[in-house]
């Protein structure tokens, strides 16, 4: 069967581009490397999720490999040495399955930083071909169809709204929030409501959240998180015209005459190769391995890879700078039948400097250490350099779940755009179907760093206020695995792009990328939400102008 639309991948991305599309009675196809895993599926069951591959492949058959800096050379290692992995979730929906949802727009700023703070030194910044006015209606419109929860804080650098109010209010928040807003208003700063991809109510066959506490890294077993699986590719499929086809791995995409005929996927179980036909393709994979797979997709007319003329298909490989710190609550700062109330959520951040001292800053999100208990009670171990056991453990451990809370923040600031941040492939790494592995060159720009640093002292100094203990931080350059855009970057010319501003190729005008790969800078807050927006922004311009390419 010949579809009208292909697209590789079922993730945030992909979600938007296969509602709109569908919506408008096109007939889509949706190839997902994992299975079809739906809410009565799902367990918190730490092992499984937290430990081994369930839901990502083995890394002995399919892995990376890293290029870092060590002693001034650039070092590359199988990430099955490392078992480190940045494969984030290979089932329907994608790593928005196991995304903790925090929900931050882009501000104006982020789509002109070039123009704005002007060029820096070793960094490939660049000013978006669209701005903040274009996207708008598209955050919008994923705060109602995937679901947004929050209260609006008025604070300096509040991105511009078309409207009032969340969807859907706030959700249930523990007491510590209360000390939060105290200590912020103490020093001076706002304690912003942060805004989370997850229902308060019901909507539809959605439940509302049932406070777990256990989000993030899991799949929600209520159907609340706004994954692409639950808020719009489970409706899709019973509205009809959409086809999922799981356990499906895309080796290549067909071209000829510079434009897409075929997709050819391994199917994972029976190892037996297929192909899929349509008039066009969307690739939708997260950055790493949709650049992969164009890297991979040679022919006669793209020898260096589809798309991929320009040499810029997996250039200006995108992260999250920052890091984590924590402080050590207890019945000294605060009545323990309180502290101890499980389930409920933070949901504050500082983005109070958002832009500092002349140059782009950041956000800061609070947050309480992941509920794991196999990881909470292994780090109670050691007593500095002494390693516990017996009675001695067992009462530190014991001590640790029943009488203190660590409350933890994350910093999110831009991951400038480098030379040494990028994909490429290698032939002499490759995956058990004989396809090259992405290779991942991790070079970051050092102002990351100084930024981050800066944010971390801010959150400090709310920790110190509450009465925290313990207070540390670690803000670093490497980054982490599941905050990953950039890699086909788009804009207006083909000599610096490998999309234009539609999210299409220059060269091939059947093909199209909507996951985080098109986007030039990061902005400062998590891509979850621009993804989804762009997503449906792509969707809308492929059914406007279908004619094109759909007789």
């Amino acid at each position: 069967m010949k579809y009208d639309v292909c697209i590789v991948g079922t993730g945030a991305g992909a979600s938007g581009v296969a509602h709109t599309l569908t919506e408008a009675g096109l007939k889509v196809v949706m190839l997902e490397r994992g299975g079809f895993l739906k809410e009565k599926d799902f367990s918190k069951d730490e092992i499984a999720y937290c430990k081994r591959d369930i839901v990502t492949p083995n890394l002995k058959e399919s892995y990376h490999t890293i290029e870092a800096l060590e002693n001034g050379k650039w070092v590359k290692t199988p990430t099955y040495v490392t078992e480190s992995s940045f494969f984030n979730g290979n089932i329907v929906g994608g790593s928005s399955n196991f995304m903790s949802g925090y929900f931050h727009r882009l501000k104006p700023v982020d789509f002109k930083l070039l123009s704005t703070y002007g060029a820096i030194k070793g960094a490939n910044v660049v000013d978006w071909v669209i701005d903040y006015d274009e996207l708008e209606p598209y955050f919008e419109k994923v705060e109602r169809l995937v679901g947004v929860s929050g209260e609006v804080t008025p604070y300096k650098y509040h991105e511009p709204r078309s409207t009032k109010v969340f969807p859907y209010p706030p959700l249930e928040e523990h007491p510590i929030s209360k000390r939060i807003d105290q200590s912020c208003k103490s020093l001076g700063f706002v304690a912003y409501k942060t805004p989370r991809a997850i229902l308060s109510k019901p909507k539809d066959d959605r439940a509302n959240c049932y406070y777990s506490n256990y989000c993030g890294s899991y799949p929600c077993a209520s159907g609340a998180k706004g994954s692409a699986r639950a808020s719009l590719l489970q409706p899709a499929v019973k509205r009809g015209n959409l086809t999922i086809i799981t356990h499906a791995f895309v080796k290549k995409l067909v071209e000829k005459n510079a434009k897409v005929t075929e997709a050819i996927y391994i199917d994972t179980q029976t190892k037996k190769e297929h192909g899929i036909k349509a008039d066009i393709f969307v690739v939708a994979g997260q950055a790493v391995e949709s650049c992969r797979l164009l890297l991979n997709s040679k022919s006669k007319n793209f020898p260096n890879g589809l798309a991929n003329n320009s040499g810029q298909v997996g250039k200006n490989l995108l992260f999250s700078a920052g890091g984590v710190g924590s402080g050590q609550f207890d019945a000294k700062t605060m009545p323990l039948k309180e502290l101890m109330v499980e389930g409920l959520f933070v949901n504050r951040s500082l983005c109070d400097w958002y832009e500092v001292e002349k140059m782009k800053g950041g956000i800061v999100d609070f947050l309480f250490e992941h509920a794991n208990p196999i990881s909470k009670a292994s780090k109670q171990r050691w007593e500095g350099d002494k390693l516990l056991w017996g009675e001695e453990l067992q009462d530190k451990i014991f001590h640790k779940f029943t009488a203190t809370k660590q409350l933890n923040f994350e910093v999110f600031n831009d991951w400038l755009p480098t030379d040494n941040c990028f994909v490429s492939v290698d032939e002499k790494y490759k995956d058990v179907y004989g396809v090259p592995v992405a290779n991942i060159r991790i070079g970051a720009h050092p102002h990351d760093l100084k930024v981050a640093k800066l944010l971390a002292k801010k959150a400090k100094k709310v920790l110190e206020e509450m009465g925290a203990k313990n207070i540390r931080s670690s803000m670093s350059s490497y980054p982490p695995a599941n905050l990953q855009a950039g890699g086909c970057r788009f804009g207006d010319n083909p000599k610096t792009s490998v999309l234009n501003r539609h999210c299409q190729a220059h060269e091939v005008s059947n093909l199209f990328v909507s996951d985080g790969s098109f986007m030039p800078t990061g902005g400062s807050v998590t891509y979850t939400w621009t993804i989804y927006a762009n997503s449906f922004r792509v969707g809308d311009y492929i059914v406007e102008n279908k004619k094109k390419w759909i007789s």
